[in-house]
């Protein structure tokens, strides 16, 4: 699989564990995006001449790889944006605005990352909403019922990580969506780590909105989806204004917005970007047994991590992320050390400092991911590699 990738061709010493942040880019998606570059690059929709045609082409075409994967009802209901920060930012700005009032109450829990606190906190402030907080017990999984005791007549909204990008562990979003709709309350899912590592079916789920990045799927960055029922997106204000996404524009008349998704996506889009997220999909589509190796590799992280001493995990059952502190050297110092053995980890509150807190680690964890192109020789150096650490640090 790595042959696939340019990026270990061109450093063959790498071991990249920290998939999680950001993946490599196979050949075909770096080939499709200097293809659109260098034969057909124009500006899309509404140009008559050959470039711009293929490119709308193309373009949309991304937009029906995207439907297609995650089995949207209609391709109408995928909107790109930057990321899935900017989708869930989106949302809190239209839908938000338009659907909640003061006193009424969100929840998310204690796994999110800051992308899906911190739009919600901000409507507490612009309009007096109330964010609760969903617990996890010890082993990081959230706590079902605490989040029924959180709901009540005012509960308006859940916005929920199908997998934390600390300690990949998935939730069964399926069980929290479905209680949601007992009580009409409207879904969120930030699927940026589960859609990685699990096939999702937004029609099966049932969920009213789901929001995922490109980059985390082996595509480019500046890139992101956010999928919504058409229905929601019809009745949800432009969040940004511009060209593409007006149908009039007058003095006298004022303007009259697009249908989604064109209302949703003002301006220039990343054109270039969405046909190498096509072309990402194309080979995520091509990948077989993908899940059976990333819990085969997953399990033998764990193995090596419990035979260190000194070395404490972070949560079980894990899917791709595992977590880790130790007691012999600062996540900081470990990382440094396993960069002088070419293995890249991340280290940190990864962007989840709430749950920093709950689980008493100021000094945040040091995180290894895995990808499509990592293989047990990877983990092999890695343990070769932490065991020089702690004989070093201790």
């Amino acid at each position: 699989m790595k042959n696939n990738f340019p990026i270990f061709k061109n450093n063959p010493e790498l071991v990249f564990l920290d998939s999680a942040a950001s993946s490599q880019k196979p050949q075909c998606v770096i080939d499709a995006m200097t293809e659109t570059m260098e034969n057909y690059y124009a500006n899309i929709h509404r140009g008559i001449y050959p470039l711009s045609q293929k490119s709308t082409k193309k373009y949309e075409e991304a937009r029906n790889k995207v439907a297609n994967f995650i089995n949207a009802k209609e391709i109408s209901e995928v909107i790109f944006t930057k990321g899935a920060t900017e989708s869930i930012n989106l949302i809190a700005q239209t839908w938000g605005k338009a659907n909640l009032k003061q006193g009424d109450e969100v929840i998310i829990s204690i796994l999110e990352h800051h992308a899906n606190i911190v739009p919600w906190q901000i409507l507490e402030k612009e309009i007096g909403i109330k964010v609760k907080v969903i617990t996890c017990n010890n082993a990081g999984e959230l706590d079902f019922n605490n989040f029924k005791k959180l709901i009540n007549s005012k509960t308006k909204l859940l916005s929920l990580s199908g997998m934390s990008n600390v300690l990949g562990i998935k939730t069964d979003i399926k069980q929290f969506i479905n209680e949601a709709k007992k009580h009409n309350i409207t879904t969120i899912i930030d699927a940026c780590q589960l859609i990685v590592h699990e096939k999702l079916n937004v029609q099966d789920l049932d969920c009213d909105f789901m929001v995922f990045s490109a980059h985390k799927l082996y595509g480019p960055t500046g890139i992101g989806v956010l999928y919504g029922k058409y229905h929601l997106l019809e009745n949800m204000p432009p969040y940004q204004t511009g060209g593409d996404m007006i149908k009039r524009v007058s003095f006298e008349k004022g303007t009259t917005f697009n249908t989604p998704p064109s209302r949703f996506e003002a301006g220039t889009p990343a054109i270039v970007e969405a046909i190498g997220f096509g072309s990402a999909i194309d080979f995520l589509n091509k990948i077989e047994n993908q899940n059976y190796k990333e819990q085969k590799l997953t399990q033998k992280i764990i193995k090596i991590l419990t035979n260190i001493d000194g070395v404490k995990i972070i949560g079980k059952n894990q899917c791709g992320i595992v977590s880790f502190t130790t007691d012999w050297g600062s996540p900081e110092d470990v990382a440094t050390l396993l960069s002088h053995q070419h293995i890249a980890v991340r280290i940190g509150h990864h962007c989840a400092m709430p749950l920093m807190e709950y689980l008493n680690i100021p000094s945040g964890t040091i995180r290894v991911s895995i990808g499509v192109y990592n293989d047990e020789t990877d983990i092999d150096k890695l343990e070769k590699a932490l065991n020089k650490c702690k004989e070093m640090l201790s």
